[in-house]
């Protein structure tokens, strides 16, 4: 390795403190219930159990496993713990070599088979079968398989949003959208610790647990983190959901490093966003899982989190015909005017001012751009007939 390379690498990597590692041994240990559906029993399970036992069955059947690290906003919850994000998903990535299919089937068979171990005592674990575990426990499963990308994600299953999500990965080209969420905290050492020492940590006798940062300079990505900074780089890089990430970010108080450059990013996002969802059904249903996911217990933040989303798309929106941006913007009109029905926020109906953009062919002088609408329903239903409607106000 050049010097350079070590340069580099001493940049991307810092050790956590004693308050750090507490902090990353509170998250190891804490119970999360994975909610069965149907007759399925709720199982109770701390992060460092299922990785432990998903990393010796693994072992057992020949896969080789190089690391495991805690990812996303739980890593960067322990390195900055009021950061304004806390932490909803327990994302878990273990490092290894998916070389067929046949790699790609025995861990998700190893994960299934995994969860009979915490089933509670008295269920008949004989005759619950694979599929019968995939169906109850199983929220979300992704394989991505390409020339760059080589990954497998199993989502456990919980209610309120907080999903224990493993992920097996053998490459993956981009590995951060933000600098604030670009944290890697490798486990090795704290579970070699925990099998090892009969001895509990102290400030004076605890492992070394390094982090690392994808986004390439770890002290300025924690400075970001702590000063609610958005960056990035290589910002075309980024999928369509980082459009809905930086919207949430933009909600929990987080402003741009650079005015300038964000223009340009909003534009690779949006632009970004519908090429991954080019169809209405497909945003609708991405933007109700997002709100799902990360809004629970928060719901008092929905309304400003859609309306902020609704301005960046206004703002930043290039690659769409005229109907297709305006559908878009009804559509998260629409969840809006919804989300504040449900909150008992809206006001009375005989006051809502309703903005409306008249089409290109209309040109009377004494057409007026908004009027008092009598409304009739507080939740109007998306419909194509209706694509030209703004959001109420």
């Amino acid at each position: 390795m050049s010097s350079g390379d070590t340069s580099e690498l001493s940049r991307r990597v810092s050790v956590l403190s004693w308050d750090q590692v507490r902090r990353l041994d509170s998250i190891l240990g804490e119970s999360v219930p994975i909610h069965g559906r149907g007759n399925f029993p709720t199982l109770s399970v701390q992060p460092r159990q299922i990785v432990q036992v998903v990393r010796a069955r693994l072992e057992e059947r020949g896969v080789v496993v190089r690391d495991v690290k805690l990812n996303g906003s739980a890593a960067s919850h322990v390195l900055h713990q009021d950061n304004g994000l806390g932490y909803k998903d327990l994302d878990l990535i273990f490092g290894l070599n998916l070389t067929d299919d046949k790699t790609f089937r025995l861990v998700k068979d190893v994960v299934l088979d995994c969860l009979v171990d915490f089933l509670p005592e008295g269920v008949c674990r004989e005759r619950i079968t694979a599929l019968a575990l995939k169906e109850a426990y199983i929220q979300k499963l992704v394989k991505v398989c390409n020339e760059t990308d080589r990954w497998s994600l199993i989502s456990l299953s919980n209610n309120t949003g907080k999903n224990v999500e493993l992920k097996f990965v053998d490459s993956l080209r981009r590995q951060f959208e933000f600098s604030v969420d670009s944290f890697q905290i490798t486990l090795d050492s704290l579970l070699l610790f925990d099998r090892c020492s009969e001895t509990a940590m102290s400030e004076t006798f605890h492992p070394t647990v390094q982090g690392e940062s994808m986004y390439g300079d770890f002290e300025e990505a924690l400075g970001h983190l702590r000063s609610r900074t958005i960056a990035t780089r290589s910002p075309e890089e980024i999928r369509g959901g980082g459009l809905l990430k930086y919207c949430h970010l933009l909600v929990r108080g987080f402003r741009p490093s650079s005015e300038a450059q964000i223009k340009q990013m909003q534009r690779y996002m949006c632009s970004r966003f519908f090429i991954d969802f080019s169809d209405i059904n497909e945003q609708h249903r991405k933007l109700a899982a997002y709100l799902q996911n990360h809004f629970a217990g928060m719901e008092h933040k929905r309304y400003d989190y859609l309306v902020t989303l609704r301005r960046v798309v206004d703002e930043s929106t290039v690659c769409l015909m005229g109907h297709e941006r305006r559908q878009t913007l009804a559509l998260i009109s629409a969840l809006a005017l919804r989300v504040m029905a449900e909150q008992n926020a809206i006001p009375a109906l005989s006051n809502i001012t309703c903005y409306y953009q008249p089409a290109p062919y209309v040109r009377d002088v004494n057409f007026s751009n908004y009027y008092v609408a009598q409304v009739q329903s507080p939740v109007p239903t998306c419909s194509n007939s209706y694509q030209t409607w703004l959001p109420c106000s």
